[in-house]
């Protein structure tokens, strides 16, 4: 099976994560950079949606893969993992993410970076645990979180590392709206595809030019 499964669903590119808890390693990061790649080059009208097949949406880093077969590169892997981030930030095309399940640390990220966010309502989590697991955000990770979320909820959710219900993540704007599990992909399919006719090099050009500051910092990778 595919680490990654991208399709259409009219004008609406649906990427789907089918690794588990789709943690970040060579393997996925890799097939993520491939269908962006295949989205940019697409023509005509087009948004993207992203989601997870099982109860995660993503678990972030897979740490386990970087202390053992991925040690060699870690370090330069943190900084693939920050670029592929920018290049969710400033994809000029519209993006939701359908946030299925938990989403926790740089899989919480991954989620910040599309335009909005769509969560299931009964169960699942947004956390940033780095303050719990010891794990101090690069620079590229903190700019973007302070992009998307208030000044106060930026601080709450990085130095307690608590973790959000949907309907809390809506109250606290780190996600736009909390839906019934299976109404999840539907509702940020439907989200999408009201934008996908937007003209790409407007579009491209106004998020460009709303994150410059971070996406700047995101393109350095894991470097202060």
């Amino acid at each position: 099976m595919s680490l990654v499964d991208l399709r259409r669903d009219g004008d609406v590119f649906v990427l789907t994560m089918r690794a588990g808890e789709n943690r970040f390693n060579r393997g996925s990061v890799d097939a993520l950079n491939a269908a962006l790649d295949t989205v940019e080059a697409s023509s005509g009208p087009a948004a993207l949606v992203t989601t997870g097949a099982e109860k995660f949406y993503s678990n972030g880093l897979d740490l386990d893969w970087m202390m053992g077969e991925g040690q060699a590169e870690a370090s330069t892997f943190v900084g693939d993992v920050l670029r592929m981030l920018g290049r969710f930030l400033v994809l000029p095309v519209p993006t939701v993410a359908a946030i299925n399940g938990h989403a926790f640390a740089a899989g919480g990220m991954l989620a910040l970076a599309h335009d909005f966010r769509v969560m299931r309502g009964d169960r699942g989590f947004f956390c940033l645990p780095e303050v719990d697991i010891r794990v101090p955000l690069a620079p590229g990770m903190t700019a973007l979180i302070a992009c998307r979320l208030s000044p106060s909820v930026f601080r709450n959710m990085v130095l307690t590392g608590a973790r959000i219900g949907g309907g809390d993540a809506v109250a606290q704007g780190i996600v736009d709206e909390a839906v019934a599990a299976d109404e999840v992909l539907p509702a940020a399919i439907a989200r999408a595809a009201a934008l996908a006719s937007k003209d790409r090099q407007t579009y491209g050009a106004l998020k460009r030019s709303m994150y410059a500051a971070p996406y700047e910092v995101l393109q350095r990778g894991a470097l202060p």
